[in-house]
């Protein structure tokens, strides 16, 4: 069950994809999840193509929140870098086929970038949730 409070300000757009405001109420402990990419156990990219790194990134992600004792609902922030010349719309449908749908969807910044850390990469997510403390 999601704490925080999840907020379209009217004077901005609304997307089904995003919130533009997520509050998180005192006392709630906040997990910060560090960039996932598509890698396996043994830390070898996945595969050469986008939707299959974007499901092992969530994949590493679900693993990342349990371990921290948080759900998927629980997350209020996504940051998400893509290398340039990937799709977006690919992305984000991959994203979509893998995580499911969203009813209170978190803030998100994405970006393009040159390149990421791990070699092979196409894409990188890191997350932030709220869970009550």
């Amino acid at each position: 069950m999601a704490i925080a409070t999840y907020l379209n300000p009217e004077a901005l757009h609304t997307n089904p994809a995003f919130s533009q405001v997520v509050r998180v109420p005192a006392g709630a402990d906040l997990v910060y999840i560090g960039g996932q990419n598509g890698v396996d156990a043994t830390g070898r990219v996945v595969g050469p193509d986008l939707a299959a790194q974007v499901k092992q990134t969530l994949d590493n992600l679900r693993a990342c929140l349990a371990a921290a004792g948080a759900e998927p609902g629980d997350v209020v922030k996504w940051n998400l870098l893509i290398k340039e010349g990937q799709s977006l719309q690919e992305g984000f449908a991959a994203f979509g086929a893998s995580w499911g749908p969203m009813p209170n969807p978190p803030a998100i910044t994405f970006a393009f970038v040159s390149g990421l850390a791990v070699e092979g990469a196409l894409i990188e997510i890191e997350a932030v949730a709220a869970v009550a403390g």
